[in-house]
């Protein structure tokens, strides 16, 4: 039986008022199952960003319930949604946010230190080693490349052995070398570690990397792509949904991978 670490059940995010009422997610429903990395895409203004933003407890939906790990998030006070989010979820971003002056090993501990925790330091190094870094450990963001920095967080979002890591353009400020690394990282958790990995992603090569893919438009889930997925098919979706009329969907299909 499948398990699903997320759920999100008709979310809606609503900003502003009158005529600057927006509308960020219109009756948003879906999951993510256990051990499976799905990509969330959409041209800029389509509700990706808010969508990982309300499903990692970072934002609060108008309505709507999300459940993390068995857990309401709705149900949940500051306190109790600051320790989730600490102990059950792991972020990373386009922006590395490491410490500068703190060495590798430091900027993976760091979270748990500031919870007033110090993991023990197998627990850091493994961590580390999971990205492919147990021997950069002392060095410091400016002594490593920006693909090992966006490893290193990686690894700080590891260290908590998270239910959930969300990822948000995590190849954003990398080179096409260096975001390779790091999207075959986030694969190999899935595939080795049962890890469940949520990314927005604007990159049909990045979204290749997927079990699945959602595309949202408006706000609300327009188009999901399971099997088979290549950067060509993605692409290729992405531009016939842009002569879609607004407002349209079409249901979910497992799409054919073309032969060459």
């Amino acid at each position: 039986m499948t398990t699903h670490t997320v759920t999100l059940t008709g979310l809606r995010a609503v900003y502003g008022t009158g005529t600057r009422r927006v509308t960020a997610l219109d009756g948003v429903t879906t999951s993510f199952a256990s051990g499976t990395f799905t990509a969330v895409m959409g041209p800029s203004g389509s509700g990706k960003s808010t969508l990982l933003h309300c499903a990692a407890g970072l934002d609060s939906p108008t309505e709507g319930i999300v459940t993390i790990d068995g857990t309401r998030l709705n149900d949940l006070g500051e306190d109790a949604l600051t320790r989730l989010r600490r102990d059950r979820i792991g972020f990373v971003f386009q922006a590395f946010n490491l410490v500068s002056s703190l060495t590798a090993a430091q900027n993976v501990e760091l979270p748990s230190r500031l919870a007033g925790r110090r993991p023990p330091a197998r627990d850091v190094t493994a961590a580390l080693d999971a990205v492919g870094l147990a021997d950069r450990a002392g060095h410091r963001p400016s002594e490593l490349s920006g693909g090992e920095q966006q490893r290193v967080a990686v690894a700080r979002a590891l260290i908590t052995r998270p239910a959930v890591v969300f990822a948000d353009e995590p190849t954003g400020a990398l080179d096409s070398a260096a975001s390779r690394q790091v999207l075959r990282l986030l694969r190999a958790l899935v595939d080795d570690h049962g890890q469940t990995v949520v990314m927005v992603t604007h990159d049909p090569a990045a979204a290749a990397y997927a079990d699945r893919i959602l595309l949202l438009a408006d706000g609300r889930v327009v188009d999901e792509l399971t099997g088979g997925i290549t950067a060509a098919v993605v692409a290729a979706r992405i531009a016939e949904r842009e002569t879609v009329p607004v407002g349209s969907s079409r249901p979910a299909e497992t799409i054919a991978e073309p032969s060459c």
